[in-house]
């Protein structure tokens, strides 16, 4: 038992997936990367005041035009989404700093907040535009 019991705490971080909230300076973005099953850098434009897609997919049930994604390959997308990556718990992110984990990293900058995977593909999102590449 004594063997057993290392083990399986040792294994736990292993099978954890990594979550880091984040938001820029003025909370008008808001930001989270995972890794894990489900791997992507996210962020939620709070209060968009120009749709760079105003027309969301036909097969979008749910909340179209505030949420972007980058999952480990492939380009960024707006994301059609029925949740919010907002966290009371997110650090903020310095206008000049950036943030990495899994292969994906942020960076906020005073034009907004860009997220790129290993492949250098992602988005820059601000109120007034989207970018994906």
């Amino acid at each position: 038992m004594k063997l057993v019991l290392p083990l399986i705490l040792l294994s736990g971080p292993v099978l954890a997936d990594d979550l880091i909230f984040f938001h820029s300076p003025s909370s008008d973005i808001q930001c989270m990367i995972a890794t894990g099953d489900y791997p992507a850098a996210r962020c939620d434009v709070m209060e968009v005041t120009n749709l760079s897609h105003p027309i969301p997919p036909a097969d979008c049930d749910l909340d179209w035009g505030h949420a972007f994604e980058v999952g480990p390959i492939g380009r960024g997308a707006p994301a059609c989404v029925g949740d919010t990556v907002a966290s009371p718990d997110a650090m903020e992110l310095g206008y000049g700093q950036s943030v990495e984990l899994g292969g994906f990293r942020c960076i906020s900058e005073r034009a907004g907040m860009t997220c790129v995977n290993g492949q250098g593909h992602g988005f820059t999102v601000a109120k007034a535009s989207q970018k994906m590449f």
